[in-house]
């Protein structure tokens, strides 16, 4: 019998298998497609991949105002898919290898759930039955397809998974879906020359985020070309032609109209995946997903669940972390561990980036108030950092930063502009550990650099 098996090889499934086999439990791994699950596989990596791709074009075109000149500068869309097939391979290995260093059982396949006691978990996978002590869920999340007619089976009609695998580019795409997904797939198309449209049902894309860090990522993107239609929704698609309507706003009236692409991409969310799961009859579910506490733990007490499936955040990052928290649960660590959530980085891979951690202005004002928190918000331009000025020719960007006015604690950071992304974790840990703007005064940061600007804004006066 195996101490713990683990139904998905995603981040939560993989980072799982390993911190267990690490710490001496007999492991049982099943995945049913590849290690890496939807992030590596059909997601971030081959992504971020081509976004590389079309960014190292797009900047190659707009070399000459640094002083570059390029002419005929072209792209070839098979070789940055052969590069995403390979990077995609190497990570796979990785994990691979990764897994076979620890001794864990992987078994490729469908699982599926036989039966469950307080004792052990029976699970079936090609033809054979592995019975463990205890179950881990990360069976992770699939698109979302809203009832919208037209849309299945409708070859004009994409997902993401169809958008990376395609050998060729469209002329033109509309993407239903103004989140994190949909405006990087804009960035991609738009970046390698492809006409964009982008539907989005709610008042501004990117709708949980940062209102003046989206308006500035927003009145770029209109400049360039990019046809952004909020407050609007599809209605119904008919081969590659869409109906559209506005919704009603007291500037707007109720009239139709029609969008020609040559594609369709819809982005509008994943839902949790919970296939495999029905003899679980007991196992609690919460909006569509499994329930579980601050250690990951479902209301069966051997049933934990970790990533995606859970309905949290589903962001990679999470996922890993979440697996964490339930071995060391498991394994009666202690002290016992959980999941700050309120100091979780996100980073939408547009250009320029834009990355947050923490509350917003929207959390602490108006009707979507979570907590009636007096405090500041500090901003400054990017501007305000050397190293941004240096690599960011005619562009702009803000740090936004909220304090607890009365405690003086970092409660959330918002940033637009490049490279936000990979220095966000140090506002982060700002906002973990719950540092003072006294406190965060002390931190030196390496000059020139753009993550300078962190530091600027928090000393900064109101």
């Amino acid at each position: 019998m195996y101490n713990l098996a683990i139904i998905g090889g995603g981040p939560a499934g993989y980072t799982a298998a390993a911190e267990a086999s690490e710490a001496g439990m007999q492991v049982v791994l099943f995945e049913k497609d590849t290690l890496g699950g939807t992030c590596l596989n059909i997601g971030c990596i081959p992504t971020k991949t081509l976004l590389y791709s079309a960014k190292q074009y797009y900047n190659a075109k707009n070399s000459l105002k640094y002083g570059v000149a390029a002419e005929n500068v072209s792209f070839d869309y098979q070789k940055m898919q052969q590069r995403k097939q390979k990077v995609v391979r190497k990570l796979v290995a990785g994990v691979r290898q990764k897994l076979q260093n620890g001794n864990c059982t992987v078994v490729s396949g469908s699982a599926e759930i036989v039966s469950r006691t307080d004792l052990k978990v029976v699970v079936a996978c090609n033809g054979g039955q592995y019975e463990a002590e205890n179950l881990l869920i990360c069976t992770g999340s699939q698109n979302f397809t809203p009832p919208i007619p037209g849309l299945k089976d409708n070859p004009d009609v994409w997902d993401s998974t169809d958008a990376l695998n395609a050998k060729e580019l469209p002329g033109s795409i509309l993407i239903v879906g103004g989140g994190v997904i949909g405006m990087e797939f804009a960035t991609l198309y738009h970046e390698l020359g492809v006409s964009v449209t982008v539907v989005e049902a709610m008042p501004r894309i990117l709708p949980l985020l940062d209102g003046d860090c989206v308006n500035i990522l927003l009145e770029k993107y209109r400049k360039q070309g990019i046809s952004i239609l909020t407050s609007t929704k599809v209605k119904s698609v008919e081969g590659n032609i869409v109906t559209i309507e506005p919704l009603q706003t007291e500037q707007t009236s109720q009239t139709c109209q029609t969008v020609q692409a040559d594609k369709i991409l819809v982005c509008v969310g994943r839902r949790a995946n919970l296939q495999g799961l029905e003899a679980l009859a007991d196992l609690e579910l919460e909006r569509g997903a499994v329930k579980v506490n601050d250690f990951m733990q479902t209301n069966l007490r051997n049933v934990y669940a970790a990533g995606d499936v859970t309905g949290k955040i589903m962001l990679a990052h999470v996922a890993s972390r979440q697996a964490e928290v339930a071995v060391g649960r498991m394994l009666k660590r202690i002290p016992l561990q959980r999941i700050a959530y309120n100091a979780v980085p996100s980073v939408v891979y547009t250009n320029p980036e834009i990355a947050s951690v923490g509350l917003t202005e929207a959390d602490l004002t108006g009707k979507d108030c979570v907590l009636p928190i007096e405090y500041v918000a500090k901003t400054l331009p990017m501007a305000f950092s050397g190293r941004f000025v240096a690599e960011n020719e005619g562009e702009n960007g803000l740090c936004k930063v909220i304090i607890d006015k009365k405690n003086r604690t970092l409660l959330g950071v918002h940033m637009i502009g490049n490279p936000c992304s990979e220095f966000v974790a140090a506002a982060s840990f700002a906002v973990r550990m719950g540092y003072t703007v006294d406190e965060f005064k002390q931190v030196v940061f390496p000059h020139p650099t753009v993550s300078e600007i962190l530091r600027e804004t928090v000393t900064s006066h109101p």
